[in-house]
């Protein structure tokens, strides 16, 4: 991240939908003329689901101006009750065999409309899901993320984020990749290249790409670096409101893997490829008072303000128990090991990446950065856990402990949960989640870790193959 005092300025709050009074990328009426002409022939209508994946509809574009715009559409609600692998499993409230599989109603957001170049003639945007009744599907990411907002706003104040992905790249493309069963792939580099120069010009073309077609489609492009896995990379936003830093991320992970595809290469964001490095997504976010100015800097200790160091306290408080919303998948406590960068302790410091909880910067671009989100994070659950812990310790009034100046890996702090069956029982126990979030997100959430821990429990990896095929 860029470390500028005048970086995370932030922007008034705005109630119910932050992105409802901006403009977007792409205007409703300059989409009409674009439809009229003939060079946007395709809208893509999408919604984030339990994983943060895009799932949704491509209509013909005049249908949609017609139509979709004004009424909306339907999707099976299925869609927020399957697992990875898009099996129906039971164990939800919302949508089962017994209840018939309906709708809910997609309604479109015109706030995040907007041109994909990647693909030809395509605008795209995103939609909030509602029930027939009109009342919201309150276990849909994005609605969990717009309800914590909400209770940001009841206290004045409102949030701006910023996510680093990172992701390795193969030369292999990804139909390869599935046909030798992700192993034996090709990195496109060999060797670490941690900020080098050399390393991220080797494969240029294919960052270049995806940085000036992201920028073409809004989003504002900070930098492209090398990192350590081989193949590794990041490309790093500019900070924004959350839920727009949040959208934004859901579609720059789908069309990076798209225009990867394009490219003849693939691309992974899983949160540990192998033993080696994995892929981290820093979240970093800062707070600001109705009129602007920041909320964490103040005349305290490194700077902050008494309201900052509450909301710090208040995600050590909630880190065990909301580890589930930042690590969602069983791969994802694979990367929590000693000296990988990836943090192990429940522990904050000033710029030390030690720790799970990070403070950067200084005076208006004071924030803090949570390091223990990987790349397959939901970016929306995730923001929304980070305000909700933060919230707890503003609400509560907790103080925060003395930093962590040193190794966080060799302190005696409480630990972060090691495995996905740790952390789902801290989730589904938490009364502090229950009361942040309500009973039906902790049960919809809950159930989605138990199957998969139900499907990799019954599943025979590859490492008990080899070692146990001829040996045993």
């Amino acid at each position: 991240m860029v470390f500028s005092n005048t970086l995370w300025l932030p922007a008034d709050p705005r109630r119910h939908n932050p992105v409802a009074d901006r403009t977007p990328p792409l205007p409703v009426e300059e989409l009409r003329a674009l439809v009229e002409s003939g060079e946007i022939d395709t809208v893509v209508l999408a919604f984030p689901d339990m994983q943060g994946r895009l799932q949704g509809k491509r209509f013909a574009a005049r249908f949609f101006l017609d139509e979709v715009l004004e009424h909306g559409t339907e999707g099976c609600n299925y869609l927020l009750a399957v697992d990875t692998e898009m099996n129906t499993v039971d164990g939800y409230a919302m949508a089962s065999w017994d209840r018939g599989y309906g709708d809910f109603a997609m309604r479109p957001d015109l706030a995040t409309l907007r041109r994909v170049p990647w693909h030809e003639g395509t605008a795209f945007l995103l939609a909030d899901l509602a029930w027939e009744d009109g009342g919201p599907v309150r276990a849909a990411p994005r609605q969990i993320l717009l309800r914590q907002l909400e209770r940001l706003a009841e206290h004045g104040l409102t949030a701006r984020v910023g996510t680093e992905l990172e992701f390795i790249v193969f030369k292999d493309t990804y139909e390869q990749a599935w046909d030798r069963g992700y192993q034996g792939l090709t990195p496109a580099n060999q060797y670490n290249i941690d900020y080098s120069v050399l390393g991220t010009g080797r494969i240029e073309p294919l960052l270049r790409r995806i940085r000036n077609e992201m920028a073409a489609a809004g989003l504002t492009v900070e930098s492209a670096k090398g990192e350590c896995n081989p193949g590794q990379h990041e490309i790093v936003f500019r900070y924004d409101d959350a839920l727009v830093t949040c959208d934004q991320h859901a579609l720059y992970k789908t069309g990076a893997k798209e225009i990867a595809s394009q490219e003849g290469v693939s691309l992974t964001f899983m949160a540990k490829y192998n033993e080696r490095e994995g892929n981290s997504c820093h979240i970093h976010l800062s707070l600001a008072h109705t009129g602007g100015a920041s909320a964490m800097a103040g005349e305290g200790p490194g700077g902050m303000s008494p309201l900052m160091r509450h909301f710090l306290a208040g995600q050590l408080a909630a880190l065990r128990e909301f580890s589930l919303l930042y690590a969602p998948n069983i791969n994802s406590y694979k990367r929590f090991q000693p000296g990988t960068f990836a943090p192990t302790a429940v522990a904050w410091g000033y710029d030390n990446r030690t720790c799970s909880l990070r403070v950067v910067g200084r005076g208006p671009s004071l924030r803090f950065e949570n390091r223990l989100p990987g790349g397959d994070v939901n970016p929306y659950l995730a923001v929304a856990g980070m305000i909700a812990a933060g919230l707890h310790g503003v609400e509560q009034r907790l103080e925060l402990p003395e930093e962590c100046a040193g190794n966080a890996y060799t302190t005696e702090c409480a630990q972060v949960p090691t495995t996905l069956r740790e952390a789902a029982e801290l989730w589904d126990n938490s009364t502090l989640a229950k009361a942040a979030f309500g009973s039906e997100v902790v049960a919809h959430y809950s159930n989605m870790a138990r199957v998969e821990l139900a499907a990799f429990d019954a599943a025979v990896t590859d490492w008990e193959l080899r070692r146990s095929f001829e040996r045993l």
